[in-house]
């Protein structure tokens, strides 16, 4: 991939000492964001809900995750959300409204993940593991700080992600696609959508050999999508066919960096790179994490005309 290989060849080496992880192999959890997700127009949110969930059982993913915004909780969307819960996926607080803490500040925030917290309490399959819309932890030492005071006094942990991407932006585009009429070569889409994820996958845990000195229990984040919906098992293969292992969320958050605090106020890529940060790290943050390169990545391949 033209738009990868330089970003790779660029990154500091990995120390020789560092490995994958205590077992030798490398783990990652799935995840999805903004669950319900409203239908965007190729599938319908109960068919995307019955594709991914199916794709997930024959992918042998047995526990996901699934971050949840309960303003999405009308009655088709809280349908969706238990259908997940009780094919033994969890379910996790990802704020109310998608609350945007940069931008309101850690009081209006904190009501807004407690109005959350009301809504999810009694459902089943649920973590108190909160996820912040857009990475956003705080824009000032005072909001990130009292929101973690919240979190520690109301039982909640960070619901933290290591694998930042744009699988956002590709599930744009496609949808983009699909409401022009282009006509779209759903083989190109698929090998672009594994490989630029698992690519991701690969540059972050880099990060973390390099700064952290090992390989940790990996999080990655994905919405839930109709592309995701789609291809979700081609991407659990892809990532096996790396040597990466999928494991539960729950496993992957017993992880020790799950109780290291990040001390920067850079956390909008994940724990991986905010805890390389405070560690002096310098390097490669990003890998094809902007609008114009994945387009440009997807017309190079082709993906429609």
């Amino acid at each position: 991939m033209v738009l990868l290989i330089g970003l790779f060849l660029a990154w500091p080496a990995p120390a020789q000492d560092a490995a994958p992880g205590a077992s030798g192999t490398r783990t990652i959890a799935i995840t999805f964001d903004d669950s319900p997700r409203r239908a965007a127009g190729y599938f319908s949110g109960p068919e995307r809900a019955e594709r991914l969930i199916a794709a997930l059982r024959a992918a042998g993913v047995t526990q996901a995750a699934f971050f949840c915004n309960t303003s999405q909780f009308d009655a088709e969307g809280r349908a969706r959300v238990l259908a997940f819960a009780q094919a033994g996926h969890l379910l996790a607080n990802h704020s109310h409204s998608h609350a945007d803490l940069h931008r309101i500040g850690s009081r209006d925030f904190i009501a807004d993940v407690e109005r959350a917290d009301t809504v999810l309490r009694d459902l089943p399959g649920v973590r108190k593991w909160l996820r912040f819309p857009y990475l956003r932890e705080g824009v000032t030492l005072a909001d990130r700080d009292a929101v973690r005071t919240w979190m520690r006094d109301s039982g909640y942990r960070p619901g933290y992600v290591t694998v930042d991407n744009y699988d956002w932006y590709l599930e744009s585009l496609f949808q983009q696609a699909v409401a022009a009429g282009r006509t779209i070569d759903f083989d190109r889409l698929r090998d672009a959508y594994v490989e630029i994820l698992a690519e991701a996958v690969e540059f972050y845990d880099g990060i973390a050999r390099t700064a952290l000195g090992r390989s940790p229990a990996h999080v990655l984040l994905l919405h839930e999508t109709d592309l995701a919906a789609l291809y979700i098992d081609e991407l659990v293969a892809g990532l096996r066919q790396r040597g990466w292992r999928i494991v539960t969320a729950d496993e992957a958050y017993a992880d020790p960096i799950a109780d290291e605090e990040p001390k920067t106020l850079l956390l909008g890529q994940g724990r991986v790179v905010a805890l390389a940060i405070d560690r002096g790290y310098e390097g490669p943050k990003g890998l094809l994490e902007d609008e114009a390169g994945i387009e440009a990545e997807l017309n190079r391949r082709g993906v429609w005309q």
